[in-house]
């Protein structure tokens, strides 16, 4: 394990079919803790979870936003130096975690995101909803913001007291660009790095229905917006 502790956190809604899959890819020694936040599951993905190693803490609330941040409560009283967050569909590869926690690990960024837009794609894996929701989400950031960004992927890592002063609210299809965009404004050293990225185990509960990527762009969009009228500096909400 590292001499800074990493905890991953892994947010879950019924992915029962590919959650010990994503666990299992999980590089162990570079990790202290996996906490995987089933949230309202209606399938096995809590008992696929437990059995395959990983910390298994129920959030009732579903969301996204309120998955992660069930997580981060649970790791709160014992917290890492780096926290990471991937999704438990499977699209992502686990085992580049070193690649993504390195920048940090040096010393060089505070937040580090997994770019599935310079990394390796499989067909199909990124729908052309998610690829321009992606474009214009990342173009407004940098023209409100100032900082240069590909992705809102769901792959990254964040040094803990730079999280915390971010003080993250949103609990639902905000969460990933509330990220970026307070990052942004509180000056932390963002970085990105190429991530691969596979079709996912399953359908998509966002991108994979009209109604869920109508929801998820208007939110990504408000909270770019929102934010834009906060007051500036870190620890701002």
């Amino acid at each position: 394990m590292s001499e800074r502790p990493i905890d991953v956190i892994i947010p879950a809604f019924n992915e029962e079919a590919s959650i010990a899959a994503v666990l299992a890819d999980i590089p162990r020694p570079l990790v202290r803790r996996i906490v995987v936040v089933d949230n309202a599951s209606t399938d096995r993905t809590a008992e696929a979870a437990a059995a395959a190693g990983a910390v298994v803490i129920h959030e009732p609330a579903r969301g996204y936003g309120s998955a992660c941040l069930a997580g981060l409560r649970h790791i709160a009283a014992d917290p890492p130096s780096i926290v990471t967050f991937l999704d438990a569909d499977y699209s992502d590869r686990p085992e580049e975690l070193p690649s993504v926690v390195q920048p940090l690990l040096d010393g060089t960024a505070d937040l580090v995101v997994g770019s599935r837009v310079t990394g390796a794609r499989e067909p199909g894996a990124l729908l052309p909803q998610a690829r321009f929701g992606n474009w214009l989400a990342t173009r407004l950031i940098h023209l409100l913001y100032g900082e240069r960004m590909t992705d809102l992927g769901p792959f990254r890592a964040i040094s803990w007291p730079r999280l915390v002063e971010l003080r993250m609210a949103d609990r639902d299809f905000g969460w990933t660009v509330e990220m970026q965009v307070k990052a942004a404004r509180a000056g932390l050293r963002y970085r990105e790095v190429p991530v691969s990225y596979r079709k996912r185990i399953g359908t998509s509960k966002i991108t994979g229905t009209v109604s869920g990527s109508v929801r998820a762009g208007w939110k990504i969009l408000y909270t770019i917006f929102r934010l834009r009228g906060a007051t500036s500096g870190r620890g701002s909400s």
